[in-house]
């Protein structure tokens, strides 16, 4: 049992990024850490040669649970969406069509996914996003030290295979500023007095580090996490993406 789940760790962790992509104008780092052999998180990084360098889409999930089940349902959609993504459509008709797939395959278990679909647009310096259910990805404006959710309206992935997702729109973006996205692992987390790490910690550290490249910034919140729980018993995967622009565009 312990050799099987160690090959579902090794081909899991095959599926997620082995590196960041490198884009003209955008410094990006992720990762994921999962508190079991296999975990529900999920997070891609999806290029487009057909927009020569102009778009990119970045996407975190988090599957209902962790372990063996949840693991499948990462997989499975993380195919869906690729394969989905390939084709023309808004960020909106593409969570929408792998939605439909994925309630038709969990219908009935009670398994779902929430998700965070962000596609960067250089050519137009903005950003287009869907929300499953997800927590709001933030950004952060160095130069107005103001800190933004990108919210908007979406259920998670699974539930209702009818459901009709929106696309979200922000444009005026500049260089210098920081878009995090994360799962709920980071922000749920407890040191062992039980006292919860919020999303606080990872706002100061946006504000005080915003100048470091975005691995330096992903390193730091990860090691004030680990501060912060003292060897306590991590009981959730924790997955996080940073993106920073390095120039206008």
């Amino acid at each position: 049992m312990q050799r099987s789940l160690e090959v579902a760790k090794e081909v899991q962790q095959n599926l997620l990024p082995r590196s960041a992509p490198t884009v003209e104008g955008l410094d990006i780092a992720g990762t994921s850490l999962y508190c079991d052999e296999t975990g529900g998180d999920y997070y891609d990084y999806i290029e487009f040669k057909r927009f020569g360098g102009a778009r990119i889409d970045v996407v975190i999930g988090d599957v209902s649970g962790h372990g063996v089940s949840s693991a499948l349902l990462m997989a499975t959609t993380r195919a869906f969406l690729r394969q989905r993504a390939a084709l023309p459509g808004t960020t909106a008709e593409i969570i929408s069509d792998v939605n439909r797939q994925l309630s038709r395959d969990v219908a009935d278990s009670g398994s779902f996914m929430t998700m965070f679909y962000l596609m960067i647009d250089k050519a137009g310096a903005c950003l287009h996003w869907v929300r499953a259910g997800h927590d709001p990805a933030i950004l952060y404006d160095p130069e107005t030290s103001e800190i933004i959710e990108l919210k908007g309206a979406g259920i998670a992935l699974g539930v209702d295979e009818d459901y009709a997702f929106t696309e979200n729109l922000r444009g005026d973006l500049r260089a210098g500023q920081i878009v995090l996205l994360g799962t709920d692992g980071i922000w749920e987390a407890r040191n062992p007095a039980g006292e919860m790490f919020g999303k606080e910690g990872i706002y100061s550290v946006l504000r005080e580090h915003a100048d470091l490249s975005a691995q330096a910034i992903l390193d730091k919140i990860i090691e004030k996490l680990r501060v912060f729980q003292a060897g306590g018993v991590v009981e959730d995967d924790v997955t996080l993406i940073v993106v920073k622009t390095t120039e206008a565009f």
